[in-house]
């Protein structure tokens, strides 16, 4: 099961070095990082290993499994993301 950020995230972009697989987006050097609200995981590519919600400041990142009720949005955001 992938993770999932929620808005809390304040794009300090600290997961996406954390991230084994480059799984988060945008990057820091993306133009679109300057135009989106937060960052996101592509479900198909994160290998649940967790090290972006341990290291995650904010507590934005979720399994998808444990989202918040008021949260359960935010795995389809992050999926479309990458559509």
């Amino acid at each position: 099961m992938a993770y999932v950020i929620t808005d809390a995230c304040t794009k300090d972009f600290v997961c996406v070095a954390e991230c084994a697989t480059a799984a988060i987006a945008p990057q820091v050097s993306d133009p679109a990082s300057a135009t989106v609200s937060q960052l996101y995981i592509n479900p198909d590519e994160c290998i649940d290993c967790g090290n972006c919600a341990t290291i995650c400041a904010q507590n934005a990142i979720f399994v998808e499994d444990e989202l918040p009720a008021d949260k359960a949005e935010f795995a389809a955001k992050n999926r479309a993301y990458f559509q």
